[in-house]
């Protein structure tokens, strides 16, 4: 008896880990399907306009069942869902006009000042060493040497990477392919996402119906117990990615606002595409604020290094303010993870899917983490561990002692 206990359980367990990675190969096929052949590449450029429903329906949902509740009084259900997915698409597009603009101001700023800084720095080193040469005429030979040899590698370098037509043709090539490539991807990716719009408001308009079906199929499928345990876990990971989401969202907006009105107190240079910048990135937890600052800083660094420091003593307390303030007030505790388990989770995630791992990699690490915890305490139970249980939560967990 004891033995067939065990063979169940293990079978269990078995069952829960290739779900998991089922799932995880399936997204990965779905996210990296540009460097997959065949089938699935085929499979999913077919349904990309799906996929981008699927995802914007869901995004808007919440903001949708909001405007029905609140503005309609719970009915109106169909004109809540195209308000609220016209808001979306606004917010959208009043980013990218916002930071457009502003970026190809930016870039051609630098490179119409990259010359005069380029030499204004050539004068300033040169003013230095001459200063160092004349304070050590002992060491005159050696740096007279040195200046040498580094201007040589410089022009050496120039000449084999611009030194001719043929070389800067050569280089400019791949690089004007490659963004004709790009350029024809977004393209396809813009008309992806239109008909995405179009597929988001049949999927909130049926999502009721779509969960019930879902449900039906379930429950016909698999045994009672198994379709209910399903169900539920389904219900969890749609609370832990909409609680998620939704607070990262609104602490980002945040976030981005105070960096604003930061930047216009200090006097920098484009306040609002660094605004924009940081409050977008925020999103991503650990990794954001680095991924959105590093950027800003090249950006200031090159009209002015002062600016460049403050913008990082600014961004260090910002996000302190932001992780030990702004955020738990917000955010709470809301994936009940530790800090090992969200490293864990962006880094496994980021390195699978990239940007879009590092976004969904927590509230999925959460899910797959309360899937593995609610099958070891069920174990443990059968086997008549349950005091053990008690103790694990009274130690680590106080507040689920019992569950």
């Amino acid at each position: 008896m004891k033995n067939k206990e065990n063979e169940k359980y293990v079978k269990w367990g078995l069952t829960g880990a290739i779900v998991i990675a089922f799932a995880i190969v399936l997204a990965n096929g779905v996210f990296n399907a540009g460097r997959n052949p065949g089938a699935i590449n085929l499979l999913t450029r077919i349904l990309r306009p799906f996929i981008f429903g699927g995802a914007i329906a869901y995004l808007t949902a919440p903001l949708s069942r909001w405007i029905s509740r609140r503005v309609f009084g719970g009915k109106m259900s169909g004109l809540s869902d195209v308000l609220a997915l016209i808001f979306a698409i606004l917010v959208v597009v009043g980013i990218v006009v916002l930071i457009v603009p502003q970026l190809v101001t930016s870039i051609v700023g630098i490179v119409n000042a990259a010359p005069g800084q380029i030499r204004a720095l050539q004068a300033n080193v040169e003013a230095r060493i001459n200063e160092y040469t004349l304070a050590h005429p002992e060491h005159a030979d050696l740096i007279a040497d040195s200046v040498s040899k580094a201007r040589a590698w410089i022009d050496s370098f120039a000449k084999s990477n611009f030194g001719s037509a043929e070389a800067l043709i050569s280089k400019l090539g791949p690089i004007l392919s490659g963004s004709a490539t790009q350029v024809t991807g977004a393209m396809g990716a813009l008309k992806d996402l239109g008909i995405g719009c179009i597929v988001a408001l049949y999927l909130l308009s049926r999502r009721a119906q779509l969960a019930a079906q879902g449900g039906m199929i379930l429950r016909g499928a698999l045994k009672p117990a198994w379709a209910d345990w399903i169900l539920n876990e389904i219900g969890f990971a749609n609370r832990m990615f909409n609680s998620f989401f939704m607070g990262k969202l609104i602490d980002s907006a945040i976030i981005g606002a105070i960096c604003f009105a930061g930047c216009l107190a200090m006097g920098l240079e484009n306040p609002l595409l660094i605004a924009v910048i940081v409050g977008v990135t925020n999103i991503i937890p650990f990794f954001g604020p680095f991924i959105g600052a590093i950027p800003c800083t090249l950006l200031l660094l090159l009209e002015n290094p002062i600016h460049a420091l403050m913008f990082v003593i600014f961004i260090i307390v910002l996000q302190q303010l932001d992780g030990n303030v702004i955020g738990p007030k917000i955010l709470g505790d809301s994936t009940g993870l530790s800090a090992l388990w969200v490293m864990f989770g962006i880094l496994l995630f980021g390195g699978l899917w990239g940007i879009l791992g590092m976004l969904v990699g927590v509230p999925l690490m959460a899910v797959i983490y309360d899937i593995v915890r609610q099958l070891t305490f069920r174990g443990l139970r059968k086997k008549g561990f349950a005091a053990d249980i008690d103790r694990y939560n009274q130690k680590f967990h106080p507040a689920a002692k019992g569950k």
